[in-house]
């Protein structure tokens, strides 16, 4: 390729986008971070990288590549490995039969295109893109399912004369090495996509690997099915799980690093027709536990909610179905109130987040060490608040209730719906009336729904039946211009992008613990849908539909599940016989 030789910094000093001071000063940072100059001038704020790729592409002659709204060929992206992508800053964007159309984020580097077009099998048309997109590209496009089907296929080799998996087979270091190899790559794939569980499920005659991303369960299949024992086993070596039993549940803990991200491993074994299915839970510790700021809280309601942490005592409850991040809130709350001052237990399980300062118990029911039991003797350790994991059964809730009646700040969960319904389940779980009515403060139910893909928004008409469910919560919406995500490349071309949290809190009123009082539920729901405070899920759920951050199919899939939730007002008499 007949490519001209320029050097970017002189360049950006003829077009007088910098001076020869600036480019100085850029070159002496450069020697001492090893950045290329163009990331090194963007991060000192001399030039931005849009003004960059501009001059490139017009002195280069070759065209600027949007990648967040290219349709790229994950055929051709394959011709050129992950490594070698990332190292030359490049990605093959399009096969167009006598050449390959290659987007790079410095198409000046000479050395690079050398090499690239040793690597790759036809001749090259150059592109310039931008190094942001490319890095988020290389994440999307990258994925490790030809590693894993490469892994499993390897794998299945060393059992093809073998009906089933022999378990003395485990001990053979070369097969185990393969069981690595395959399950570093599984892992590796789940953090680089954002996957919160991982389920490997053997069926007839294929193997499953399916992966929970924004809440949606994306699948991978594998022929080799034969290798499915010897996934499992490990897994169990892994957990600490007993290895000869396959015909009971278990559950299980490990830890992995995938990504440079240490990965806390909850596992659990079922066992189903065609052997063992496996699931785990991915947390993120690299990350950290998440302040109560970055649980998506607005602002109005994370104000109200903070000044119930900070009564004495009381209980708090955050409910909401599995997967809505209640243990996210509940961990942001541990954390702010976090102080030498005060002495914080949690009864858990199971322990999900290792927080400092506080005492963290973990359940086990194997040796008696239940929430109710572990509670009764929580409340003789002195503690200043106390966090349930969740009030399974009537003598848990009791001890809380009556903890939170003590001078204890009591904090817990509920699988319930909404917070309306969470009041009545505490009723319905056999817990008095009146130390309901006494000891709860407030109520957080919570729900995460998928976020448009802000790459990919356009406007959405409603159908007729969505306008329908969405008019029974407000009127105006036939006069509003929703969004939805046509699907892109940021988005894997599922129009998401990332999940929000949707809120609602209740807080008791001297009306609603009369109720309560009294185990009246219906005065109770009537009392707090009264509340001016209190804002429903779904209304909160329909303004962020409003405002072009969620679609309407998210809303109307949150209202079914609510709705379902609600109670059931006794019909009214009739005059008709």
């Amino acid at each position: 390729m007949n490519t001209p030789r320029i050097r970017l910094g002189d360049l950006l000093v003829q077009q007088q986008l910098i001076s020869e001071e600036q480019l100085g000063n850029a070159l002496a940072e450069q020697r001492q971070t090893g950045r290329k100059l163009g990331a090194t001038l963007v991060a000192m704020n001399m030039v931005s990288e849009k003004q960059i790729l501009n001059i490139l592409s017009d002195h280069l002659n070759v065209p600027l590549i949007d990648l967040d709204n290219t349709r790229v060929d994950p055929e051709a992206v394959k011709l050129l490995p992950e490594i070698q992508a990332r190292r030359y800053r490049a990605l093959v964007i399009e096969d167009k039969g006598e050449s390959l159309v290659v987007g790079m984020s410095d198409p000046a580097d000479i050395n690079a295109i050398d090499s690239l077009s040793e690597l790759l099998p036809k001749q090259i048309d150059l592109a310039v893109v931008s190094e942001t997109q490319l890095f988020g590209a290389y994440d999307t496009l990258y994925r490790k399912t030809e590693e894993i089907t490469s892994f499993a296929q390897e794998l299945a080799e060393e059992y093809k004369d073998d009906q089933s998996f022999d378990l003395s087979q485990s001990l053979d270091a070369e097969s185990d090495t393969a069981v690595a190899r395959l399950l570093q790559s599984i892992f590796d794939d789940a953090v680089q996509a954002k996957a919160s569980d991982i389920h490997i499920e053997p069926d007839e005659g294929k193997l499953r690997i399916r992966q929970r991303i924004d809440g949606v369960l994306q699948e991978h299949i594998i022929s080799e099915k034969n290798i499915a024992a010897a996934l499992v086993l490990r897994l169990k070596l892994m957990a600490g799980l007993d290895i000869s039993e396959k015909r009971i549940p278990q559950d299980g803990r490990t830890q992995v690093r995938a990504k440079n991200h240490r990965i806390d491993v909850r596992l659990s074994t079922m066992p189903v027709q065609n052997g063992e299915a496996v699931v785990m839970r991915l947390l993120d510790q690299s990350a950290g536990v998440l302040s109560l700021n970055h649980t998506g809280m607005p602002e109005e309601l994370l104000t109200r909610f903070r000044q119930l942490l900070q009564r004495p005592h009381g209980m708090i409850l955050v409910t909401g179905p599995t997967g809505s991040g209640k243990t996210t809130t509940l961990y942001g709350a541990l954390s702010e109130l976090n102080s030498p001052e005060r002495k914080i237990i949690t009864v858990e399980d199971p322990v999900e987040y290792r927080l400092p300062r506080i005492n963290q118990v973990q359940v086990n029911n194997k040796i008696d060490l239940t929430f109710s039991n572990v509670l009764r003797t929580t409340l003789r350790q002195d503690p200043d608040i106390i966090m349930v994991g969740e009030m399974r059964d009537q003598e848990t809730v009791e001890i809380g209730l009556r903890g939170a009646l003590t001078g204890h700040l009591v904090l817990s969960t509920l699988h319930t719906n909404d917070a309306i319904s969470s009041a009545t389940r505490l009723l319905d779980m056999g817990a008095p009336g009146y130390l309901v009515a006494s000891s709860l403060r407030g109520i957080v139910a919570q729900r995460l729904i998928r976020k448009i893909c802000d790459n990919c928004s356009q406007d959405y008409q409603p159908t007729a039946q969505e306008l329908f469910w969405l008019s029974s919560i407000d009127e105006s919406v036939k006069e509003v211009a929703f969004k939805h995500g046509r699907g892109c490349q940021k988005c894997n071309q599922t129009g998401y992008r990332g999940r929000l949290g949707v809120f609602e809190l209740l807080e008791m009123t001297n009306e609603m613990m009369r109720a309560l009082k009294m185990s009246d539920t219906l005065a109770f729901s009537e009392a707090a849908e009264r509340n001016p405070s209190y804002k429903p899920l779904s209304h909160v759920a329909l303004t962020y539909a409003k405002m072009g951050i969620t679609t309407v199919k998210e809303v109307t899939k949150l209202i079914e599940t609510v709705v379902e939730a609600q109670p059931s007002k006794p019909a009214e008499d009739s005059n008709h016989g």
